[in-house]
């Protein structure tokens, strides 16, 4: 397996099955374009087989955060630790910028989540209730 920083479009075409829907080529670019933006592939045989995006957040009072903001591993993948290592790499590379820290919402019912999560050292676990605002396509 290698794990590497999406760079291209193509890339995450190529990958967009790993994605809950297509990939927009705009959408693509302008995440692309943000140097806040992260989005990392794990590659099987030169196959997408993995990826995770992560955003820094920075606030006046916390200084910068990772929000790990999605995670997908093919099926055909999963239970191999391919979201695990793409966490950590996250992980490593928030701390190469200065992260004080990293952060995830999950929904209670995700336990393959949840263990991916344990597994890649997450420090606590604790009850959230997310609030969504839905603004249409």
């Amino acid at each position: 397996m290698e794990i590497r920083r999406a760079a291209t479009v193509a890339e995450l075409v190529a990958a967009q099955g790993l994605f809950d829907g297509p990939v927009h080529a705009e959408w693509a670019e302008r995440f692309l374009a943000e140097p806040g933006h992260h989005l990392l592939l794990a590659y099987v045989d030169g196959e997408p087989a993995g990826m995770v995006s992560g955003v820094e957040t920075t606030h006046p009072d916390k200084g910068t955060e990772m929000f790990l903001y999605e995670l997908g591993v093919d099926e055909a993948h999963r239970r191999r630790g391919i979201g695990r290592a793409l966490v950590e790499a996250l992980a490593d590379l928030a701390r190469s910028r200065g992260c004080y820290g990293m952060w995830v919402a999950v929904d209670a019912d995700n336990e393959a989540a949840r263990a991916t999560y344990r597994s890649a050292g997450r420090d606590a676990e604790e009850p959230v209730a997310v609030q969504v605002w839905d603004f249409g396509a």
